[in-house]
């Protein structure tokens, strides 16, 4: 492995891991603006405006935009978080210079106001869809409720007023701010020339004017807020716990990963074999999410209404033993294995390494290789874990029901 770094003078960044015995190439766009960095009344414009990227610029339609992706055989896509918005595509070596240049004219969109008033029935389409998904559903309010009064409260999709009340010129607004050169990271990884994909953006990039770009950080305790909210169409009880966590900049994020999964691993974790193995629930799950300045737990219970309060009582057991316990070292040594294994078979492939990269750049402004990341994780202790649990009490938080009308 090879890694490769060049900062343009408008401040966008290209970084590079080369690896000649990949048999692929990938390339991404990292933008840092997600939903976290919106306001109420334009809630929603960052997923929008990653579907409006793929609508064309000045010189290309949507439909030639496809035929491009579609030549070179490109497995293309993107995605919104609360903080991040993210374009890629894994290809052939002898293609990535192609994809790249394409992704470089997409970035500056023509966001048509045809375009726009067309797309938005598809975002609502799309909010509708996920509404109907009570694990999303109940997940997105929880966020919400836990983070109440925070940025990162914002739900990614925005809701069906704001975007009814979202406008074109809105969108390119926020386009101008947060779509700055210095907010952007271009990454690639794979078995690809490096010199060429540098000549490549500095040559396309290089007339984007750079921009203030601030977001509001902060950490979040969480509200620690019980809700419950019915639905006519609903038969089962989903239930989201929300607590607080360390941030992206912690070291400490590798032990917040590891007791996630100590307690809400699929297979193997305290969720499963309390509550899931013995047929009280028949999903109960629980991971760590970093982000910039904060983090949480998120917890994902589906269960039927008369289990509920005995789902909970053996949650809030399950808590009240870590704090007073801890984790056992058996415990730790499976966990870690799960996650290593994840880790190294994802990266295994340049696409899966591509996120990693652009990530640990976007967050930390550093690279770290694949030994980095696995030697963090082999040197967590039981006492790092304990410490975690002592200080930020999973135990202590957000609770958002959706169950079925309850007959009074």
């Amino acid at each position: 492995m090879e890694f490769k770094s060049e900062k343009l003078e408008n401040g966008l960044v290209i970084i590079g891991e080369l690896n000649k015995s990949a048999k692929s190439a990938a390339v991404g766009f990292f933008v840092r603006t997600g939903s976290r960095d919106e306001t109420g009344n334009i809630n929603g414009v960052s997923h929008f405006l990653e579907h409006m990227l793929f609508k064309g610029t000045d010189k290309l339609s949507a439909l030639e935009v496809n035929e491009a992706f579609d030549r070179t055989g490109a497995q293309f896509n993107a995605f919104t978080s609360e903080e991040n918005t993210v374009y890629y595509a894994a290809v052939l070596p002898e293609y990535l210079a192609e994809v790249t240049e394409l992704w470089t004219q997409l970035m500056r969109p023509a966001l048509r106001d045809k375009d726009f008033n067309l797309e938005k029935n598809v975002i609502k389409e799309e909010i509708a869809m996920y509404k109907d998904l009570p694990s999303f559903d109940v997940m997105d309010r929880c966020r919400t409720l836990h983070f109440d009064g925070h940025p990162c409260g914002y739900s990614v999709l925005g809701s069906e007023e704001s975007i009814d009340n979202l406008t074109a010129e809105q969108m390119r607004g926020y386009f101008a701010r947060r779509y700055a050169p210095n907010n952007i990271v271009l990454a690639c990884a794979g078995d690809f020339e490096w010199d060429r994909i540098r000549r490549l953006a500095a040559s396309s990039c290089s007339s984007w004017q750079k921009q203030t770009v601030e977001r509001e950080l902060g950490h979040s305790e969480g509200s620690r807020k019980k809700q419950r909210l019915e639905k006519a169409n609903l038969a089962r009880e989903h239930i989201c716990l929300m607590s607080a966590g360390v941030s992206a900049q912690d070291p400490r994020r590798f032990a917040a990963s590891l007791l996630g999964t100590i307690i809400g691993d699929d297979v193997g974790s305290r969720f499963f074999w309390e509550i899931v193995d013995k047929a009280l629930a028949e999903a109960a799950s629980m991971q760590f999410g970093a982000m910039d300045g904060t983090g949480a737990f998120c917890s994902y219970i589906r269960c039927s209404s008369e289990n509920v309060a005995k789902v909970l009582d053996i949650v809030r057991n399950i808590f009240s033993d870590l704090s007073k316990s801890g984790i056992t070292k058996d415990e730790l040594t499976k966990a870690k294995n799960k996650i290593l294994s994840a880790l190294v078979i994802k990266n295994e492939l340049p696409m899966g390494r591509l996120v990693d990269l652009g990530f640990n750049w976007t967050y930390l402004q550093e690279y770290r290789a694949i030994e980095d990341d696995v030697n963090a994780i082999k040197s967590v202790t039981v006492d790092d874990v304990y410490s975690l649990i002592e200080q930020f009490r999973p135990g202590d938080f957000t609770q958002l029901s959706l169950g079925p009308v309850r007959n009074s």
